[in-house]
């Protein structure tokens, strides 16, 4: 299996490189310097555009944008209309490599830009990766001057903290980063469904949950675009594995697909109005997403009120990188089923475009209200206002929020007798494992981004007071350095979208193991996993330990415990390894995900007790990889090149599967533990019976002896005479403000009626049956503190909707009973 990703892999980073060094760029626009002429009429000032001599109505800005834009659309040449309909091309990938015959840009490392319309006087916008914080390039010739962003915590990590106030905050800063480095939309946040613990971008998305999921995207587009700029939420929808992710077919239900995979983008759609929004790759029950009606027209637009552009992902309608020579998307289904711009946009595209044009497949109608669509994204552009960037954003201010945002989403998964926080700063520490020395602050691919520095975990504990052993400085140091060169020039050699490969580990022997057993007071053992776009991740040493990792583990906590001395685990990863086998061999285990660039300063709060850790799972741990219900079809078939992949686990993903069947995780959804303690009591509900909505109240209170903060998680049960349920879903959660001991808050989590309600397929609605519902409240999934009871007297047809993604082949899907 681990062989035929790898080669998978080889076969689509050389075809991609091959491809984008043949691909030219003939709509590329270089930078328009020529500034416009003026007009002032009745003491009004306007820029002459089009440099007519006299005021167009595009550019009167007293006049409506809607009336502006027909103006200027009116004045558009086919050439230049089926132009703005794509992309420029794409100028660099990685923000380190040029594509021959690209255009750099005005943003050297953006992913891309819109037509500019030179003639008629509107610029390009650009566009730039990417989710753990803008993706340019940070050096370029012939400048003295540096352009790092900020390495944010990655998505998983995010995500951890269930503290939508404090994403919000993070997404100010990244903001600030892309509006004063010239960018006008920023490609994140993403937001895919965990269906699966192996797929190679998990760690970019949130959760296996939609609310969760909807929340935190939420938070992080009104923090992005409350400086000004755009967000582009993607990849919708089901875009769940990478492994032929431009060519897979998933046959997958109405209703999973609105319960799971559409939730938390109408959630994020509802609550923040993203300016873009991303098709994804696949294809859903035989048609591409970006060619979808019912998708991007009937239910993001129509249902949901999204006032937005769709873009697709770069090369989105392509079978794969093999096809983009010579071949086309399929440009009329696109652009008729709502997918305004084409990204990166190919000349053969454009051919298309007017061609249909031409022979009237794509009408009139279609192309301007595509075109009307991107211009307006264009108008309310920091690039349109002429807003001056500086280049010289607040990266020290940046920093501090990562750092806390950081610490906020670590997970504190184990804790034995009180182990953390360790205060013995005067003895020397124990550092293990090669990703101490070479900490990760994210992924690879669009997901990463090019900061200036990592804190790494040895700089981090040092820095936070305490004594690391140096004689395994010294051996570990220039091993890990070697081995980082190796990885990253093998990186190199398989090509652009090559996948990281796990350091190896350091082969200490055991006496001097015993040696530092003996030595030193306390073992840490970091364990480290990266993952990136283009592949999806292996279950022999990736998901499960390597022989290495587990010869580590068995030799340093046999020597340690021998000694009487403790052992604690950093997991410095982002998505979900198999715990369940060597979990109770160490007596602590802290989660530091990839933590971003501040990461081993975040891992030293947490570890002094300056932070006390309150990031709960925002997906399960399972206690093996086949107990996951999509293990069974994952990749789909045949097994060698996957083509079709069916969802058979239906509704029934994450908790919703191991709570209801009863399959036993090693850590469930919504599980972290603190410093201190929390006691829930007088849980009260608004009413006894559900009329419009319903209000649940419950006081936290912190009855230990350091201030924490605490995760109130709200699950409901309904009634499932006429419809298979889960036992039970997430249907709100509340994080309190930081609760000094003794000090209580009282949280208020308010149900509405689509809350009550499942999608009934047969009937195109989301219905409330009538019955009895039970509100649990709990500290996880599994840890119910409080519980009440209340009735809907009758059954409530929530919401009528468009039937939608009609099946091309039957899914026998998963069902409770």
């Amino acid at each position: 299996m681990k062989k035929h990703h790898v080669n998978q892999t080889l076969k689509l980073s050389l075809m991609a490189a091959l491809v984008f060094s043949n691909l030219s760029w003939k709509n590329a626009s270089p930078k328009h310097t020529e500034k416009p002429l003026r007009i002032t009429i009745n003491g009004f000032t306007f820029e002459d555009l089009n440099r007519n001599g006299r005021l167009d109505k595009y550019e009167d800005y007293r006049l409506p944008v809607s009336e502006r834009i027909d103006d200027l659309i009116s004045k558009m040449t086919d050439e230049e209309k089926a132009s703005m309909l794509m992309g420029t091309g794409m100028p660099g990938f990685d923000g380190l490599t040029p594509v021959v015959g690209a255009i750099e840009g005005r943003v050297p490392g953006a992913a891309g830009g819109t037509y500019a319309i030179k003639r008629l006087g509107i610029p390009e916008i650009i566009v730039a990766d990417g989710p753990a914080g803008l993706r340019i390039k940070p050096i370029r010739e012939k400048d003295k001057n540096t352009y790092y962003c900020t390495a944010f915590p990655v998505g998983t990590a995010l995500a951890s903290t269930w503290n939508p106030a404090l994403i919000q905050i993070v997404g100010k800063a990244m903001g600030n980063e892309v509006k004063e480095y010239g960018v006008d939309v920023l490609l994140a946040p993403a937001l895919n469904i965990h269906r699966n613990p192996l797929n190679g971008r998990n760690f970019e998305y949130y959760s296996e949950d939609p609310l969760v999921s909807g929340k935190i995207a939420s938070a992080m587009v009104n923090g992005i675009q409350s400086n000004g700029v755009g967000t582009s939420i993607k990849h919708f929808a089901a875009n769940n594995q990478e492994t032929n992710r431009l060519s897979i077919n998933e046959h997958i239900t109405e209703r999973a697909m609105r319960e799971l995979y559409l939730k938390g983008f109408e959630i994020a759609v509802k609550e923040s109005n993203p300016w873009t929004v991303m098709s994804s790759y696949n294809l859903i029950n035989g048609t591409y997403t970006s060619a979808r009606k019912d998708l991007l027209t009937d239910i993001l637009r129509d249902e949901w009120g999204f006032k937005g552009i769709v873009m697709t992902d770069w090369f989105g309608g392509y079978a794969g990188f093999s096809s983009l020579q010579g071949g086309t998307s399929n440009v009329v289904a696109q652009l008729e089923a709502g997918n305004d711009l084409l990204m990166p946009g190919l000349p053969a595209q454009k051919k298309a475009i007017l061609e249909n044009m031409k022979n009237g497949k794509l009408s009139k109608a279609v192309v301007e209200t595509n075109i009307k669509r991107i211009l307006e994204l264009v108008f309310k552009s920091p690039t349109m206002a002429k807003y001056k960037y500086t280049d010289h954003p607040d990266l020290k201010a940046n920093a501090e929020v990562t750092r806390s945002a950081a610490a906020e989403g670590m997970i504190l998964l184990k804790n034995n007798d009180h182990l953390l926080p360790y205060q013995a700063k005067g003895k020397s520490i124990a550092a293990f494992g090669v990703t101490s020395y070479d900490f990760i602050s994210g992924g690879t691919g669009s997901g990463d981004v090019n900061e200036a520095y990592t804190v790494s975990l040895i700089e981090g504990l040092e820095k936070g007071g305490y004594k690391l052993d140096d004689e395994l400085k010294t051996l570990y140091t220039p091993f890990a350095a070697k081995e980082k060169a190796a990885e990253l020039e093998s990186r190199k050699k398989r090509g652009i979208l090559a996948l990281p490969q796990r350091l190896p580990e350091l082969d200490l022997n055991k006496e001097l193991i015993a040696k530092k057993a003996a030595s030193t007071e306390l073992a840490v053992i970091t364990i480290g996993r990266n993952s990136g776009e283009g592949g999806d991740r292996t279950v022999d040493n990736d998901f499960n330990l390597a022989a290495d990792e587990v010869n580590l583990m068995n030799n340093v906590t046999e020597a340690f415990h021998a000694k009487g001395k403790k052992v604690v685990v950093i997991l410095n990863i982002g998505g979900v390894i198999e715990t369940a086998s060597w979990k109770d061999k160490v007596d602590a285990i802290l989660l530091s995900w990839q933590p971003g660039q501040e990461g081993g300063n975040s891992v030293a709060d947490i570890f002094s007790g300056k932070v006390t850790p309150s990031g709960k799972l925002t997906m399960t741990f399972p206690v093996k990889y086949e107990d996951t219900p999509s293990a069974k079809n994952w990749l789909g078939t045949p097994a060698s090149n996957p083509e079709n992949v069916t969802y058979a686990e239906g509704i029934y993903v994450g908790y919703r599967y191991f709570n209801t069947f009863k399959v036993k995780p090693s850590f469930e959804f919504g599980y972290g533990l603190s410093y201190t303690r929390f006691e829930y009591a007088n849980l009260k509900l608004s009413s006894k019976t559900f009329e419009g909505k319903l209000t649940a109240s419950v006081t936290v209170k912190n009855t230990g002896k350091v201030a924490g903060k605490e995760i109130v998680q709200l699950y409901l049960s309904a009634p499932h005479q006429n419809v298979d349920k889960p036992v039970e879903e997430l249907k709100a959660f509340a994080k309190t403000k930081l609760l000094k001991p003794g000090q209580s808050e009282t949280v208020q989590l308010t149900l509405s009626p689509k809350d009550l309600a499942s999608f009934m397929e047969s009937r195109s609605a989301w219905v409330a049956e009538a019955g009895t519902y039970k509100v649990n409240i709990g500290t996880s999934s599994l840890s119910i503190k409080q519980s009440a009871e209340f009735s809907l007297a009758k059954e409530l047809e929530v919401e009528k909707v468009h039937k939608a993604f009609t099946l091309t082949t039957p899914v026998n899907e998963l069902k409770s009973k």
